[in-house]
């Protein structure tokens, strides 16, 4: 079985978080710090070579109406570049709310400042995954 490494695409930060074995439950999470959309390719790259993923998911921040804009475009390419370079499928998903939701998490268990700010990425991914996890599993 392979593992599945869902992408919280952002400007500065991209979260990341992988499922265990199983592909039922988020197993571990990381964030890539940088600006560089090649370097983030590159470090989520080398992920997917240690963590034994053969599947993939970018979250696609569509507006509440569903609709999407520039962000979204944005996500679309890297998750199309993300693709090509690793061979693997990469699903999209709808990610609305997902850093809203992150936030909450994270001011419910006292997470403030940079404490947050190096944080909210990985458990925006995270709920990203486990939104994936629960559609594969109906």
């Amino acid at each position: 079985m392979k593992k599945i490494l869902a992408v919280d695409y952002g400007d500065a930060r991209t979260g990341i978080a992988i499922s265990d074995l199983l592909c039922s439950i988020v197993g571990s999470t990381t964030v890539i710090h940088s600006r560089n959309q090649d370097k983030t390719l590159e470090k989520i790259l080398e992920l997917v070579a240690q963590n034994a993923v053969g599947e993939l998911v970018v979250g696609l921040p569509k507006n509440m109406d569903g609709t999407e804009g520039p962000r979204a475009e944005l996500c679309r390419a890297f998750a199309a570049r993300l693709e090509e370079a690793s061979g693997l499928p990469v699903k999209l998903w709808d990610e609305r709310r997902t850093t809203v939701e992150a936030h909450n998490i994270l001011s419910q268990h006292n997470y403030h400042g940079k404490k947050r700010k190096d944080t909210v990425d990985a458990v925006a991914a995270s709920l990203i995954l486990e939104g994936y996890l629960g559609f594969r599993a109906r």
